[in-house]
């Protein structure tokens, strides 16, 4: 029975996938290998990022909550438009894709930016950490590095193939609902949250070069974290954290900023 599992593991993974290079590495050097469910386009996940983006923002403006600041959501356009043009040194395509910018007033600490262009602030994130624009543009370039190495197909595809593979897994062991749940937190823990992880600390090093790239600090990037950490104690430990440590993700940037350095001083 061993055997048979492990013989499946990699038919499990297999089946349905394809290796994609959603990006050029860049000067910070991010060339990790994808694996996406090809039945999935990247079209498809962008018209349903759209709708739910559509969808909020709708939900927002109802509420009397879009777009509120004027001076905030101006200064996060500003710096949107700055960064955009930079994206075709990671992929020629992303310039030309119907970005939006919009803000939304609440007090959570969260900025984002859906498949396709679609980058949402929360104004906490910016009033309540007293971000800087060098640091708003290192958050935003964050985001966008998300949708750049199109990180959310990639975990819809490893949601897939770990769903297909605990299903499996539990056919051939013979699992009750207890062990299955058991294995099915094995498999979030095991294979879910590592990848994840290095997603975040991709986009963490495509954000800091895009950031150089349009002319802001780079070392706007550990400030930044210094911030989100003393924002974040008492949040869940790494192992169990889709999220680097803000130590780890800290000294990962120090270590990259001399990457970047030279296409900062050209841009300024």
């Amino acid at each position: 029975m061993r055997i048979r599992l492990l013989l499946c593991l990699p038919f499990i993974w297999l089946v349905g996938c394809e290796t994609v290079q959603t990006t050029q590495g860049g000067a910070v050097g991010v060339n990790r290998e994808q694996r996406m469910v090809s039945a999935l386009p990247s079209e498809q996940v962008d018209q349903m990022a759209a709708q739910a983006y559509a969808e909020m923002l709708a939900e927002a403006k109802q509420q009397g909550v879009l777009n509120t600041d004027t001076a905030m959501l101006k200064r996060l356009r500003n710096i949107a438009g700055n960064l955009i043009p930079q994206v075709d040194n990671f992929r020629a395509d992303a310039e030309s894709w119907n970005w939006e910018v919009n803000l939304i007033k609440d007090d959570q600490l969260n900025a984002s930016c859906m498949p396709g262009g679609k980058i949402l602030f929360f104004t906490g994130i910016v009033n309540e950490l007293n971000l800087t624009d060098d640091e708003i543009a290192q958050i935003m370039g964050h985001e966008i590095a998300h949708a750049l190495r199109e990180h959310g197909r990639e975990a819809i595809s490893r949601a897939y193939v770990s769903q297909t593979g605990a299903q499996i897994v539990g056919a051939l062991l013979g699992l009750g609902e207890v062990s299955r749940q058991a294995a099915d937190a094995a498999v979030q823990y095991g294979l879910m949250l590592p990848n994840s992880r290095s997603n975040e600390t991709e986009a963490d090093l495509i954000g800091l070069e895009l950031a150089a790239r349009a002319g802001y600090k780079p070392e706007a990037a550990v400030s930044l974290w210094q911030k989100m950490g003393n924002a974040s104690q008492g949040a869940p430990p790494v192992f169990l954290s889709t999220h680097p440590s803000p130590s780890g993700r800290i000294q990962n940037l120090q270590n990259a900023i001399p990457s970047v350095q030279p296409l900062y001083e050209a841009a300024r």
